[in-house]
């Protein structure tokens, strides 16, 4: 696979974006997971999704959508956290290593069309603007 990848277009981008970050202790911080993650009574993802789906703080009843026969659900099973961090936040913002967690985030599929151009055009930046309007300072991005 990697042999391969190494083979695949990549998009690039003319002076890309570059803040000094300011302290982790002070950051907001929010999950954005390729996990395919939805709450029972969101529509689940479907195979070449390129929606997402939002997810609360407190959410924890968490379904997995990611469908790969060749992924193991077993530790989501036992702890939702391998791959949607969240009580690991929660812990870092309360002995103040992480400034706070944002109230909401994000699951995307992770298996997404070849040209991601609707993951790079439409939803990353509408979820991105999601981000910024909850002062989000460092995205903790979780594949799987």
């Amino acid at each position: 696979m990697r042999a391969y990848s190494a083979t695949l277009p990549a998009p690039e981008f003319a002076g890309p974006a570059f803040v000094t970050p300011k302290p982790l202790s002070e950051c907001r911080v929010a999950i954005v997971t390729s996990a395919a993650l939805h709450r029972p009574h969101d529509e689940p993802f479907t195979q070449g999704d390129t929606t997402y789906r939002t997810l609360e703080r407190s959410d924890r009843d968490l379904v997995l959508g990611h469908w790969s026969p060749n992924f193991d659900r077993t530790g989501f099973g036992i702890d939702v956290n391998v791959v949607y961090p969240i009580d690991r936040l929660e812990e870092l913002a309360a002995d103040g290593t992480i400034g706070s967690v944002a109230p909401r985030h994000f699951a995307f599929a992770g298996n997404q069309p070849d040209t991601v151009s609707e993951l790079r055009l439409d939803t990353g930046p509408a979820c991105a603007v999601e981000l910024t309007a909850d002062q989000v300072d460092v995205v903790l991005l979780t594949p799987v």
